[in-house]
Parts: structure tokens; C-alpha cells; sequence
């Protein structure tokens, strides 16, 4: 498949239009929320998806009412076909083509005959000696990437996917299929393999990599791994304990590494393509993913994991690993349950999303409860929760969708808590204002160092909303909206726990006045390099310990006590 391809529409009795089509998964439909939208009446909402990878082209129908031809002949499921095939959809018929070709042939026969000299020019590796970087690969590795390629290309040579297609085959069935050819291949191979290499984990590993996610398949499999890092296609490190080491496996080459970004964001309807180089998704567990790509990465391909626990975390879970104290849990549950408008801030990696979640746990089960979230990952235990994910723009740079559009809608919506994963732009505005309006006891995440810089960034956030208001007005908002700050910092041996937990008082003059209740003391680390501290409370007491007692909740006050910290340590 040519490096640049160009996708020409032709709408019945109208002009060519033509658009550079990097590769990537485009859904085609009416609705604006579609990568390319087709407005014609006879085409359904969403209507098809085109899927244009380095080695094929594919059209797959979404059981539209008018049917999707390639060539005139209609397409039951998913259809791979050929450059300048004509794809029939309502009025418009579409063309994928390679604009090398078509300028070559529009120039005539000298001009033709003169491309390959000039080809041989643009082969050359151009990259600066201070960009290219070495595999480091050993030379089993190299060895047994080298089979990995070949069994690859043999697969493809005898998965017929145009024929299984046409009959209609399922994805599992197709998985098996594909199981059943690699199984066939190794063995043929199996006597010229190398002694050090296991035919049957080799069989597993390019099996992955076909139809599944390749190397990160185990990675994701090992509960004692917190966070996966794709670094090209020979490059991969992964985070156990909050150390990073490097993997032993490697993709076969950066279409591989392409491959697997977009198995993980075609069926979230997102894009990544040479116009969108990089991208924000989830997996089915909840796991977040980051990936982004050439141009913008000049070492291929990028995928960043940081996985959600299958089991998710409880707060007695929490407690057994140092993350905070009893009391401290119990003064949360009270605080939820008094509906105090709670932050969790922190830096990158501290755990907020987790925290978020288990605080979330805290939340009544009567209640109506309306998460969102730019990628859906927050998994409460309540029966009426309604999550809302947000939605970038399509092809031609319309019907986006954002956090902020989200949260307006939330309010429409009869919600009793708003739960939003993470406040970083204008939508602070609206958050602030429906804590403010009857939405109390509302939770959401913010980047920030401690908890006073939680106020600076929520003021940098207002002011990013457009609206043209004064400092002090700003202030008085967040000063009467928010009332409880989780500060949770990552300590030097990997360890996430809350380092703070601090009142929001109001307002004292032009000031924002905040005490802290709890705060985590550390002693020094022991023989392992693990951290040796504790949370303890700092001798403040909440100023609505009245409003707990009013609304009969039981509160212990030693919970406040330096002095029997140790009490409410486990």
C-alpha cells in the first residue's frame, strides 16, 4: 500500500472532492458525529466503516437500509478491496487512490519513466545521526523477529480474508481460523527453528500480535503490572511496584505497533491518523491508553497503558497498603455523606482516577449519580449511575463534543452528584457554578502540587472558560463551592497514598483560607527502600463538625487527635 493515499467523493450530478486519507478507521453516515459525513436521505445515520491500513482496504456495512456496493455488488459484512475500486453509498461513490499514480500518469510517459531515478533518491535515510537509535536487540531476538515476519506474511497469504468476508464470518470464528493457520505454520517450520526458540510461545506471540494486542496481551495479564510503555516497535517497558524495567519482547515493526493502536480506538469511534497523530482512549477494563504517532514521534509509534486493577480497589484494600488510615476513610464516608463538594488533586501518576473511584464507592446507592469523562473509567458500584464520555471531532473537524458540553448537559439530567474524571479546562466554570446551585456533594479530579495550588489552577481553568470575570469573583466561587481537599502524592519508592487532606474555610478578605486536617509524616525508609511514615491528623477540626451531629451522623473526635493517631492507623 503506497506511504500517502487520497480518498475522492463524487455526489451524484456534482464536482470531485478529494482529501489526503492517512491511515486509520473513518465511519461514514448523516450524522455530524461520523469521521466523513455523506448528507443524502438515503443514508443511515451511521452507515458504514472504512478501514485503510498499510497492507489493505476494508468496507464494512452497519446494516444500513440502502446497502454499501464495491464494484456494484453489495456488501453483506466487512469487504476488503482495491485502489480506485468504486464504493457505492446512496448518491456518492467513492474512490481510494494513490496520488503518486495518478500524477505520474496525468504527466505523460517522459515524466513516467523518469520516477524511478528519482525514487532512488527519496530511499535514502535522511535521518539525523542524533534521531536514529539502536534496537539493542540481541541476536536470538533479531532471529526470532525475522521467523516473526515470515509466519506474519504466510498468515496473510493464507487467511483468505476477501473470501471468509463474502462468507460472512464472525470474528471469533475468524480468531480461530487464525489460530488454526499459526498452529499449521510453526509446525511446518518447527525443524528449522532455532533450539532456543519455544515453537509453542512463538505460535502464541505472533497469534497476538494477528489478532489481538501482540506482546501487551501478557503485560495486561499480570496483575503486578501497573503501567505499559510502547516506545516503537523495539522498545518496551513496563511498571511493577513503581520501578520501570525493560521488557524482553518486542513488536515486529512499527505497522504492527499501528495496528494494535487502532484495535484499541475503532471501536470507541475514535481516530489516529497523520491529520490526529495522537490519541486518548480505554480499554474494556477501564485501562487508560495514550498513543500517538510519526510525525509528531520520531521513534515510531507510542502507547502508553496504565491499567485499572481487574478487581477494583476498596478502601479497606487502601488501608492494608499504607495508601491512608481508618479515620481518615471514615471522615471521607462522612463528608460524601453530608454531600461536601470534594476535589482529590495530585501530580501525573499519583492515582487520582483510583482514589476518585473509591471515593465514588462512598456515594448512596438512592441517589441519581451522572459520571463524566473524556474515556469512561470510572466503574461504580451504584445501580443508577448514568456515565457520559466525551467525543472528538470527525474528519472534516466538526462534532466534537467536550467535557464542558457535558457537564452542561449533566445538569439537564436530574443528577443528584456529578462526578466528573477530571476538571482541566473551561468546565470548571460550570462545575463550579452547579456546586454552587443545588448540586452538593459533587467529585472530580485537578492536576496540581498541594492544595493551595488546587485554588491557582481552578482560577487558570475559570479564566480559561472565555468568561471575562474579576479575580475576587473567581475566588468567591471556588471559596463557597468547593469544601474538601485529597492530596495524593507518589513517594520515592513507587508507593501512591494521600499526603493531605485539607478544608476549604471561605473566604477571609481577598484570600482563600484552608486548614489542613490530616497530613502524611514520613520517618525515614527501611532496609528495602520502602517509605516509613504515616497519615496523622494535625490537631484541626473540621468547621462543619456541628453540621455532622445535626444530621445525627457519629464522628468519633479522637479521629482529630495527634495524640491517639495510632488508634485510626489501621
Amino acid at each position: 500500500m503506497p506511504a500517502r493515499l487520497q480518498l475522492v467523493i463524487q455526489q451524484e450530478g456534482g464536482a470531485e472532492q478529494s482529501f489526503n486519507l492517512p491511515f486509520g478507521v473513518y465511519s461514514l453516515g448523516q450524522d455530524k458525529g461520523n469521521k466523513i459525513v455523506l448528507k443524502d436521505e438515503t443514508i443511515s445515520w451511521k452507515h458504514a466503516v472504512l478501514s485503510v491500513r498499510s497492507d489493505e482496504l476494508a468496507i464494512e456495512d452497519l446494516n444500513s437500509n440502502t446497502g454499501t456496493y464495491v464494484e456494484g455488488e453489495r456488501v453483506r459484512n466487512r469487504q476488503v478491496f482495491q485502489l480506485d475500486d468504486r464504493v457505492q453509498i446512496g448518491k456518492y461513490t467513492l474512490r481510494v487512490r494513490d496520488p503518486e499514480a495518478v500524477n505520474a500518469k496525468a504527466a505523460g510517459p517522459q515524466k513516467a519513466a523518469s520516477a524511478p531515478a528519482k525514487a532512488s533518491t527519496k530511499d535514502k535515510d535522511e535521518t539525523p545521526p542524533h534521531l536514529k537509535r539502536r534496537s539493542g536487540l540481541s541476536p536470538e531476538a533479531r532471529i526470532r523477529r525475522d521467523i516473526k515476519r515470515q509466519v506474519h506474511k504466510e498468515l496473510l497469504d493464507r487467511l483468505d480474508l476477501r473470501r471468509m468476508t463474502a462468507e460472512n464470518i464472525g470474528e471469533t470464528a475468524l480468531q480461530d481460523r487464525a489460530r488454526e493457520l499459526v498452529d499449521q505454520i510453526i509446525n511446518d517450520v518447527r525443524e528449522r527453528l532455532p533450539g532456543k526458540i519455544d515453537p509453542q510461545k512463538l505460535a502464541d506471540e505472533i497469534y497476538n500480535e494477528a489478532v489481538k494486542l501482540g506482546p501487551l496481551e501478557d503485560y495486561l495479564a499480570d496483575d503486578s503490572i501497573t503501567e505499559i510503555m510502547v516506545n516503537g516497535h523495539d522498545q518496551i517497558f513496563v511498571e511493577r511496584q513503581g520501578r520501570l524495567t525493560k521488557a524482553e519482547t518486542t513488536f515486529v515493526d512499527d505497522a504492527s505497533v499501528q495496528a494494535i493502536i487502532e484495535r484499541i480506538v475503532a471501536p470507541l469511534g475514535r481516530r489516529i491518523d497523520e491529520s490526529k497523530p495522537y490519541v486518548d482512549a480505554r480499554l474494556p477494563d477501564g485501562s487508560r491508553v495514550n498513543a500517538i504517532i510519526h510525525p509528531l514521534s520520531l521513534v515510531g509509534p507510542c502507547i502508553t497503558i496504565r491499567k485499572f486493577a481487574k478487581v477494583p480497589f476498596t478502601v479497606s484494600k487502601l488501608i492494608e497498603m499504607g495508601a491512608l488510615t481508618r479515620g481518615v476513610a471514615e471522615f471521607i464516608d462522612i463528608c460524601v455523606k453530608v454531600r461536601k463538594n470534594i476535589i482529590v488533586s495530585g501530580g501525573t501518576g499519583t492515582g487520582k482516577t483510583t482514589f476518585l473511584n473509591v471515593v465514588s464507592g462512598y456515594l448512596p446507592d438512592h441517589e441519581r449519580i451522572v459520571t463524566v469523562e473524556d474515556a469512561a473509567e470510572l466503574r461504580l458500584p451504584q445501580e443508577h449511575v448514568v456515565r457520559l464520555e466525551s467525543r472528538p471531532a470527525n474528519i472534516e473537524g466538526t462534532g466534537a463534543i467536550t467535557i464542558r458540553d457535558l457537564v452542561r448537559n449533566a445538569l439537564r439530567m436530574r443528577p443528584d452528584r456529578i462526578v466528573v474524571g477530571e476538571c482541566r479546562g473551561g468546565e470548571a466554570l460550570d462545575m463550579l457554578q452547579a456546586m454552587n446551585t443545588g448540586h452538593e456533594g459533587s467529585l472530580t479530579t485537578v492536576h496540581a502540587n498541594t492544595p493551595r495550588d488546587v485554588i491557582s489552577r481552578l482560577e487558570t481553568m475559570v479564566l480559561m472558560s472565555g468568561m471575562e470575570l474579576p479575580v475576587k469573583a473567581i475566588r468567591e466561587q471556588i471559596g463557597s463551592a468547593i469544601h474538601m481537599i485529597i492530596h495524593l502524592g507518589r513517594f520515592q519508592d513507587g508507593s501512591r497514598r494521600v499526603s493531605k487532606v485539607t478544608e476549604v474555610c471561605g473566604m477571609e478578605g481577598d484570600k482563600i483560607v484552608m486548614q489542613d486536617l490530616f497530613e502524611f509524616k514520613q520517618q525515614g525508609l527501611d532496609e528495602a527502600g520502602k517509605v516509613i511514615g504515616t497519615l496523622i491528623p494535625t490537631g484541626n477540626v473540621p468547621t462543619f463538625i456541628d453540621e455532622i451531629r445535626s444530621r445525627g451522623l457519629e464522628l468519633d473526635p479522637a479521629v482529630f487527635d495527634p495524640s491517639r493517631a495510632e488508634e485510626y492507623a489501621t
